[in-house]
C-alpha cells in the first residue's frame, strides 16, 4: 500500500499460487495469457508477473472496493443502493460484451459475484464535473471489473456457433452464470446457500417463480433497496434477469443487448 518512492507509485494486489498439482499452474498460465492482452475499463488490469523456479505470482491493480459478493453479504451495507447496483450490473455486462466481441472472442467461464471487483467511491469537487453524464458516474461509484481468468477460453469464430466445453465454474453459477449474478444483485442473496441443517438452497430455483409474476416481484427484491425501486424499473430488471437465466443458450440475449437494456434501466 506504500509507494517505494514518496509521491509515486500506486497500490497493487498480489496473487501467489500455492503449488499443488498442475491444475493451479495451468490456470495461472491461462490467466496470464488472457489478461496480458486485455485492456478495458471493466476488466481488471494486470501489471506484472513472476515465474521463477517454484514461484508463480500475478500483480494486479488494487480494487479498493473489494468484491461484489462481500458487499451483498453484509447485512448492514448501506452503500449498495439501487443506482449503484444497476451501475455494477451494467459495467459487468460491458466487460463481458468486450470479451465476446473481440476479434478472437473470449469466454470467461467463471463469472460470479466474488470475481466482480469494485473500485472505491469517487469524491470530486463541483468544479471538476464536466457534464451530467460525468456526474451520474461519480454519484454511482463502485466501477466493476471482471477478474480471475483462470478458466477462460477462446470462443467460437467464423461459422462456428459454439465451442464444446466441459462444465466448469462454481456450484450455483454454472451457465447462465451472468444471469445468476444479476439475480444476486437484485435479491441480495448468494447463489447457493447451505443451511445449518445441512440442506442447500438454490437461488435461481427459488426466485424464478417470483420474477415471472409482476405481482410477486417484491418477494425477491433485496429489502435494503425494495422501497426505493420503482415498480416499472423492478419489473424491467426482472425481465432482463429472466432472459439471462434462460437454460436454452439460443434463448439468452447477446451481451450487447443486455448492455442496451441495462442502460435504459
Amino acid at each position: 500500500m506504500t509507494a517505494t518512492r514518496p509521491g509515486g507509485g500506486y497500490a497493487v494486489a498480489v496473487k501467489r499460487l500455492r503449488m499443488k498439482g498442475t491444475q493451479g499452474d495451468n490456470e495461472w498460465l491461462n490467466e496470464l495469457k488472457f489478461l496480458a492482452r486485455l485492456n478495458h475499463p471493466n476488466v481488471v488490469k494486470l501489471i506484472g508477473y513472476c515465474s521463477e523456479r517454484e514461484h508463480r505470482i500475478l500483480v494486479y491493480e488494487y480494487m479498493i472496493g473489494g468484491s461484489l459478493e462481500a458487499h451483498l453479504l453484509k447485512d448492514d451495507d448501506t452503500e449498495m443502493n439501487r443506482g449503484r447496483r444497476i451501475n455494477i450490473a451494467l459495467g459487468a455486462a460491458k466487460g463481458l460484451n468486450f470479451l465476446h466481441t473481440l476479434g478472437r472472442p473470449v469466454i470467461h467461464r467463471d463469472v460470479k459475484a466474488c470475481n466482480v471487483l469494485l473500485d472505491g467511491l469517487l469524491t470530486v469537487t463541483r468544479s471538476s464535473l464536466c457534464n451530467i453524464n460525468r456526474l451520474r458516474v461519480i454519484l454511482q461509484g463502485f466501477n466493476p471489473k471482471l477478474s480471475d481468468f483462470g478458466l477462460a477460453k477462446y470462443g467460437p469464430q467464423g461459422d462456428q456457433s459454439h465451442v464444446s466445453s466441459r462444465i466448469l465454474g462454481t456450484k450455483g453459477y454454472f451457465a447462465p452464470d451472468f444471469g445468476v449474478v444479476l439475480l444476486e444483485i437484485f435479491s441480495g442473496n448468494c447463489a447457493a446457500k447451505k443451511y445449518s441443517n445441512g440442506l442447500e438452497g438454490n437461488l435461481v430455483r427459488c426466485a424464478k417463480p417470483y420474477l415471472s409474476n409482476k405481482l410477486d416481484i417484491r418477494g425477491v427484491i433485496d429489502k435494503r433497496i425494495g422501497e426505493n425501486f420503482p415498480r416499472e424499473g423492478a419489473q424491467e430488471f426482472a425481465r432482463i434477469i429472466l432472459q439471462c437465466l434462460s437454460t436454452d443458450p439460443t434463448g439468452r440475449p447477446e451481451m450487447r443487448e443486455v448492455v442496451a437494456n441495462l442502460e435504459r434501466l
